[in-house]
């Protein structure tokens, strides 16, 4: 016979409704939701304790090719007489061939002038004619001098021309004024890249057309701020490099000894070593 419907509908009931011991073992989804959305509310309202700043390490492109070593100074005679001594005769080393021996040939006792028919109407203009207006010209021409720059004047970026060269700015750190790639603080809503392209912009009376490298950063730095300096809650910074090339600089009209365009052998002149070493990972001598 089957079982009446209320011995079958109360065990049904109390699992629906918590009441029996089949419900102990049941997550209570709600609640955990709830207590996860506050433990990363919480999370996100604690601000981080350091700040993040964009730099730019802009280099100068070398404008003139370097000098040749010894070397390659001997490589290159070694080549040119190579090249000399396997290469045909040209056009007008032909030509001075051939007005050579038609002057030969006047010279003889047997010479016919009716040979010549086909050069009567033109106007002989030898090859050695040529040869000699081209001397007089090219001793007209005078070459401008392969001038390096001026090495000591490092606010020049006309200096070491045949060197890559890399600007530096002069910050206040605390009390402390510090040589630094130019950097500047991150803002809300811009990328990285953006705030290094805002650190070269904000250089003041800078006007640079530089070429970014990339939307990723090429190097990384972490320091902690002076004593006098920090406030509470701010530990210190953290730099994202990216790199950046300039051809044709102009001048910075900036404070005196507030830049400077150094070569990467001259950098441990000017920035510290923890800073340099950094530096030193991403920065190549093109």
């Amino acid at each position: 016979m089957a079982a009446p419907f209320r011995s079958v509908y109360r065990p049904l009931f109390r699992i629906i409704t918590g009441s029996g011991r089949l419900t102990l073992g049941l997550r209570n989804i709600s609640s955990g939701k709830n207590l996860w959305c506050a433990k990363n509310l919480k999370t996100a309202s604690v601000a981080s304790p350091w700040s993040l700043h964009g730099a730019v390490c802009l280099q100068r492109l070398p404008v003139i090719s370097q000098d040749r070593s010894p070397i390659e100074e001997e490589f290159m005679e070694l080549l040119q007489q190579m090249e000399l001594e396997r290469s045909l005769l040209s056009d007008h080393e032909l030509r001075l061939l051939e007005d050579a021996a038609r002057m030969s040939r006047k010279q003889e006792e047997d010479y016919d002038s009716d040979e010549e028919k086909d050069y009567e109407d033109e106007e002989i203009v030898t090859a050695q004619d040529q040869e000699d207006t081209w001397e007089q010209k090219f001793k007209q021409f005078h070459p401008a001098q392969r001038s390096k720059g001026d090495k000591l004047d490092v606010s020049s970026s006309e200096r070491c021309l045949a060197d890559s060269l890399i600007l530096l700015v002069k910050q206040d750190i605390g009390s402390q004024k510090v040589w630094l790639l130019p950097q500047i603080q991150w803002q809300a809503g811009e990328t990285l890249r953006q705030t290094a392209e805002r650190a070269l912009g904000n250089l003041p009376g800078a006007d640079l057309k530089a070429t970014f490298l990339g939307n990723a950063p090429c190097g990384f730095y972490k320091y902690r701020y002076p004593k006098d300096i920090r406030k509470e809650g701010s530990v210190g910074a953290k730099v994202f490099f990216f790199k950046a090339m300039t051809c044709n600089p102009k001048h910075l009209p900036l404070e005196k000894n507030s830049f400077a365009w150094v070569k990467k052998d001259e950098l441990q002149e000017f920035l510290k070593p923890e800073y340099l070493k950094q530096v030193n990972r991403f920065i190549m001598s093109l």
